[in-house]
């Protein structure tokens, strides 16, 4: 990005035509509470105490502060840091830079990041953090301004022991380098390499990490398909893929699904969406993005929008974008065999209900795209060692982590099946779902299990 100003006549969010029903409630924080009730419901003696404590964050940091613009005016913007557990280690999670970012996003996301990490059996816990601002609209040299002077607001709570912040939506290892150096500046004398992860390579950042969520997302899909729950589609090879979002996560999951022979039949960007019943080259459609700034209007392709993407039929559809995609208004509508939420949050409880019963399955959110977060525990673990490890290790770790795992959960969905585990509670407030569970909530019995056993074996102190 250049210093000049930035304008976009595009929207941050893909464009959903299809209108969301007026009753379902898309707080992000209320979603949070009702996949987490929906799976405590199946934990035996989870007591309230417990609950009350996993669903609340440890610390909301709120902040704002002036920056200078380029043009010499003064603005002030606002900034979140919320931590939401920290019993297996440091808080984790990426910070986004966003027009519509709101305390209530953040918390929901530093749930979900300490539902990943434990999922996933990394010693971190969950956090995240964002910075309300527009970057489509500002200059690098902004954003950097912007960057330093929130790192110098959060210089007493981030650190490579207590909270370790990665690159989100609208931030990048360049955002991370200037975080990393402000950070290093006000803390002298320290290795301070491990406070943030996402860094350059030439700055302590791991190979991999920039790829690290598709590719994990891939490797997620392939064991699952491994499994036999859609009989004749027991590969990625022969499927046809549906991408929502062709940006860092789901262009690098196009090139890994078409390096095993699938089908990439459609992606989109925040302008719309193509479409070629015989296939996309994810390298030819990279190309063509780079050169006009969309994937929209690419020779020998049909222009469709985001909402008509959703419902086309295919073998997976992979939600790459933002948040709320699959919703009561268009689950019924929605033709693909798996889902695999390459993005946080992007399929709403009252769909997940619809698509369960429409024999659809869903790889959550928690699961799929954990692939990001593990290779920045391989990060952090290099910084604290002054290593680097070669490519080929890290691809290897990362491998075996998404298929134990999918591993973990299919087992685990397995003993549901076969009658071994209880019913839910009987006075649960949320209306009984059918047997077994789909597979978010078991992915979220085994994190709350996870992290309540921490919880109790720690100890209540004082």
């Amino acid at each position: 990005m250049s210093d000049k100003k930035h304008k976009t006549s595009g929207k941050y969010a893909p464009a959903n035509t299809t209108v969301i029903a007026d009753s379902e409630n898309l707080d992000p924080v209320y979603i949070s509470e009702l996949q987490f009730d929906r799976a405590a419901r199946y934990i035996v003696d989870l007591k309230k105490g417990l609950i009350d404590f996993l669903k609340k964050p440890k610390r909301t940091t709120i902040v704002n502060f002036p920056v200078e613009l380029d043009d010499g005016s003064v603005k002030s913007f606002e900034g979140f840091r919320v931590i939401h557990n920290r019993v297996f280690g440091p808080g984790k999670g990426g910070i986004r830079y966003h027009p519509e970012v709101t305390r209530e996003e953040v918390v929901s996301l530093a749930k979900l990041m300490t539902w990943k990490c434990a999922l996933v059996n990394i010693p971190f816990g969950g956090a995240k953090g964002g910075v309300v601002c527009d970057p489509k609209a500002l200059s690098e040299g902004e954003l950097r301004r912007i960057t330093r002077r929130f790192t110098s607001e959060l210089f007493d709570v981030i650190g490579p022991h207590k909270d370790i912040p990665a690159p989100d939506l609208y931030t990048s290892e360049q955002t991370m380098a200037w975080i990393f150096d402000t950070y290093d500046i006000l803390h002298p004398g320290y290795n301070n390499r491990p406070v943030v992860t996402g860094k350059p390579i030439e700055m302590g950042g791991s190979y991999g990490r920039i790829d690290a969520t598709g590719n994990g997302c891939v490797y997620a899909t392939e064991r699952f398909l491994s499994k036999a729950l859609i009989p004749d589609r027991l590969e990625i090879a022969g499927a046809r893929i549906v991408i929502q979002g062709f940006g860092d996560v789901g262009s690098v999951a196009a090139r890994a699904f078409y390096r095993r022979g699938a089908r990439v039949i459609a992606v989109s960007d925040s302008q719309g969406g193509i479409y070629r019943d015989e296939g996309l080259d994810p390298d030819e459609v990279e190309r063509y993005k780079a050169e006009h700034r969309t994937v929209v209007g690419m020779p020998g392709t049909l222009s469709l929008t985001n909402a008509e993407l959703l419902e086309l039929e295919c073998d997976i559809m992979m939600p790459a974008a933002v948040g709320n995609q699959i919703h009561g208004g268009n689950a019924n509508n929605i033709k693909a065999r798996l889902i695999v939420e390459a993005a946080n949050n992007p399929t709403t409880p009252k769909a997940d209900d619809i698509l369960y019963q429409k024999g659809i399955y869903v790889l959550p959110d928690i699961l799929v795209n954990a692939g990001g977060v593990t290779v920045s525990y391989y990060e952090w673990v290099q910084n604290q060692a002054n290593e680097q490890w070669d490519l080929e290790e890290i691809t290897e770790k990362l491998k075996n982590k998404m298929y134990h795992a999918v591993d973990d959960v299919f087992s685990r969905w397995q003993s549901f099946v076969v009658g071994e585990e209880p019913a839910a509670t009987e006075n649960a407030t949320a209306k009984q779902r059918p047997h077994p569970p789909d597979f978010r909530t078991i992915a979220m019995i085994i994190a709350i299990e996870r992290v309540t056993k921490a919880t109790l074996i720690r100890g209540i102190w004082p």
